[in-house]
């Protein structure tokens, strides 16, 4: 726990370099694509020290000045199993979009989807020992939080104060230097299996870059996807990947539950490749050009040319009715939802003021998803793009650079997590770093 803490201070600290230096890479490592995008920061949007506590408001400061996008190689429900490839393909994204933007870059920032995340929710109230909350008061509060056994091998990936009560005050974003007798916390922690984070470190790494944060793709993309009605009245987030679903909730502007779900578009691919008996790279050809998920009286007679490789002109010239490639498609993506509905229902989504659901990511681009997903998830749904920034080339508008647009976001403007906040030395001198859960939960 000591590492990771001092891990996360020390990327806060890598961003604020980047920040001064202007340029810093946003690097989005999917199963199906690996994003690239160079950002300037031209000064306006550097964070101060005193930025108000989650503030994600404006998207100031920076253009996107480079972007480049290619094919995932050796990740897998959103983990890094082949170490080489994912740095070649990393490499590669990453040397295209400095070439475009003419810089050389040092700094990325990185986010990554699956490793199985879990949410928690832990609050916290103490007595304040002067009249007017301050620093020392904040990091107090969050340090008396009781931090739940989440189990060996996980890490902490977020950990963001989301609400704050003084008195009998609650719905404070940023309580500093406001008058109270005691002060209230609520928190949300995102845990993820530690390997997962210590692989992309490591390959990162082995491109000669430095890691300047790390974020959850299901948090990011809902900071790029939902307008700021959703975030404030209570939306979900879903992001359709390739080897993964992200799911978020956010309410009040914060994340308040991530998880994800071990299937994506590739899936739905795979399952065309075997039905047909066509190669992938087809499979993926008919599914974008050709698929979808809801039937009409046409598509028995709408024939579509699968092709083939065999070489034999009789044996490629085949079709197949779009009734037939549905039919197929259609109960992986209903797999799919349904356990989107069932994390949803765990979280308690039924709960929320409002239940808005915008469906993102390169998955959620079948047509006719939005109608099957409304009746699947019983809500309202709408498709979701990322929202424009300064300089992203047209190509990298779709909702499947949600998490890369995302992610630039919160380069620019992070929220505060429990480790921007100084904790008294004399609070863990001594102690047995053994008992990491207890001297997390008693002094940070």
């Amino acid at each position: 726990m000591a590492d990771l803490y001092q891990s996360q201070r020390a990327m806060r600290q890598m961003r604020r370099q980047a920040m001064q230096r202007g340029v810093v890479a946003i690097l989005d490592v999917g199963s199906s694509k690996i994003s690239c995008l160079v950002l300037r920061f031209d000064g306006t949007g550097r964070l101060s020290d005193d930025n108000s506590i989650g503030s994600m408001a404006g998207q100031t400061g920076f253009r996107v000045i480079g972007a480049a996008t290619t094919r995932s190689r050796g990740v897998q429900f959103g983990e890094i199993n082949a170490m080489q490839e994912t740095e070649r393909a990393i490499r590669t994204a990453l040397q295209a979009a400095q070439k475009m933007a003419e810089i050389r870059v040092d700094h990325v920032i990185a986010c990554f989807s699956g490793a199985n995340p879990r949410s928690y929710g832990l609050d916290a109230q103490i007595e304040l020992e002067s009249q007017m909350v301050n620093e020392a008061e904040v990091a107090r509060v969050l340090s008396a939080c009781d931090v739940p056994e989440y189990g060996e091998g996980r890490d902490v990936l977020h950990a963001q104060p989301v609400n704050f009560a003084l008195d009998h005050r609650s719905g404070l974003s940023d309580p500093r230097g406001q008058l109270g007798q005691s002060l209230a916390v609520d928190m949300h922690m995102l845990t993820v299996d530690g390997a997962a984070i210590q692989n992309l470190i490591h390959c990162i790494k082995r491109c000669d870059l430095e890691l300047a944060g790390i974020a959850s793709s299901a948090y990011v993309s809902g900071i790029s996807s939902l307008v700021e009605d959703e975030q404030e009245l209570g939306a979900a987030c879903i992001d359709m990947g390739g080897g993964s679903t992200s799911i978020s909730i956010f309410l009040k502007k914060h994340m308040i539950y991530a998880d994800s779900v071990r299937m994506g578009g590739d899936h739905v691919t795979s399952d065309i490749s075997m039905g047909l008996g066509v190669p992938m790279a087809n499979a993926e050809r008919i599914k974008t050009f050709c698929g979808g998920v809801h039937a009409t009286g046409a598509d028995d007679r709408d024939m579509i040319d699968i092709g083939g490789d065999t070489g034999d002109w009789e044996h490629d010239r085949r079709t197949v009715s779009r009734a037939e490639l549905i039919g197929i498609m259609r109960p992986r993506v209903e797999e799919i939802l349904e356990e989107v509905r069932a994390r949803l229902d765990a979280a308690g989504f039924d709960h929320l003021p409002s239940q808005q659901i915008v469906l993102t990511g390169g998955g959620s681009q079948i047509m006719g998803l939005d109608g099957l997903a409304s009746r699947i998830l019983g809500q309202r749904v709408r498709l979701g793009r990322p929202l424009r920034v300064h300089g992203l080339p047209q190509s990298a508008t779709g909702p499947g650079f949600s998490s890369a647009v995302g992610l630039s976001l919160f380069a620019a403007n992070p929220q505060d997590e429990w480790w921007d906040f100084e904790i008294p030395i004399d609070r863990y001198a001594g102690r047995s770093l053994k008992r990491a859960v207890k001297w997390f939960r008693d002094n940070w």
